[in-house]
């Protein structure tokens, strides 16, 4: 028999029910976001990741928590991208060139030799080129929260060194699927193709390339030196990585918070940048070592043999965005 009377127990009853929605109030706030990307988890945007996700968690007291997907877990980029553009997908770090089938003047990143340092590159997308490009995204659903790298790209290949751009007449060569990359290529006089990311080393494997490109780190970490001989360090673009976060995840975070997630956004793409640059010239060493034999090329040849596609795009691209470009450029 119950002896607690029945207006007492409904009271006790609502005071424990007001409890416990208070106990849980925090839980029923916090946010699991997935955060993909398509390299290895050795690589540096994985470390800075796991670095930036951790910073969040423990500075929101979890209630935003940053779950990583490495290595294509969720998808290729352009799979993502649409997964950010919807909202079923609440943030990645993308190769900024893979923006443009979204956004055509985000070809711009991937205009070859543009920049003859990183530290020249960094300036542009800290600065105004980053900003405007920001906004074309934001446009897209998309908020790019800091840029991060990718670096300069080289070429691997298995026919031989490459020193002039005669070199590289009729190699078939994979390359990112971007017009501006295929008529950078083209103008080379390479053969080049598209291919998604996580099908190229088994292409390359099962020689249906001769050729690719990208970054030292990617090079390495993602083991090309079992598949290709030679690495030839053309330099031939310095490419920029998007943190990017969709806007519909975006709005759900509170202003307290996204001040947080900024800040540790802009503190990890600094280390990441640092790992990127401390790590080159120890790549090389180790590709070395794994039997890559490494050469140098001549990068003024190169750069004249592009000029075309400088004049072709810059129509694109549009004098606002090109004006920026040439700003920092100058720069130095």
């Amino acid at each position: 028999m119950n002896l607690v009377p029945k207006k007492l127990r409904a009271a006790l009853g609502a005071g424990l029910l007001s409890m416990a929605g208070l106990s849980a109030a925090p839980a029923a706030h916090a946010m699991d976001i997935k955060l993909g990307h398509v390299l290895a988890p050795s690589h540096s945007w994985n470390k800075a990741a796991e670095g930036f996700a951790a910073e969040v968690k423990e500075k929101t007291a979890g209630r935003v928590n940053f779950v990583l997907f490495p290595s294509g877990q969720l998808g290729n980029e352009k799979t993502m991208l649409e997964g950010l553009q919807i909202g079923s997908q609440g943030a990645a770090i993308i190769g900024s060139g893979s923006l443009q089938p979204i956004e055509p003047k985000f070809g711009v990143v991937e205009l070859p030799y543009t920049w003859t340092s990183a530290r020249q590159a960094y300036k542009a997308y800290d600065g105004e080129l980053g900003q405007a490009l920001a906004r074309l995204a934001e446009k897209k659903n998309l908020v790019i929260i800091s840029w991060w790298e990718n670096g300069f790209r080289h070429l691997t290949n298995n026919r031989g060194p490459i020193n002039t751009p005669a070199d590289l007449a009729g190699l078939k060569t994979r390359v990112t699927p971007d017009k501006m990359r295929l008529d950078t290529f083209t103008a080379l006089g390479a053969n080049p193709a598209p291919l998604a990311f996580g099908e190229l080393y088994s292409a390359l494997q099962q020689k249906v390339f001769d050729a690719q490109e990208n970054p030292l780190s990617i090079i390495y970490t993602s083991s090309f030196f079992e598949v290709q001989k030679y690495l030839s360090l053309t330099g031939h673009v310095w490419g920029p990585a998007s943190l990017i976060i969709s806007r519909p995840v975006w709005n759900r975070i509170s202003p307290e918070d996204r001040k947080i997630v900024q800040e540790a956004a802009d503190k990890w793409r600094d280390a990441q940048r640092k790992m990127i640059s401390d790590s080159d010239q120890q790549y090389i060493a180790q590709l070395k070592e794994k039997g890559m034999q490494v050469n140098e090329v001549d990068k003024k040849a190169f750069a004249d043999a592009v000029a075309p596609v400088w004049k072709t795009y810059s129509a694109v691209y549009g004098p606002d965005i090109m004006g920026l470009v040439q700003k920092y450029r100058e720069a130095r």
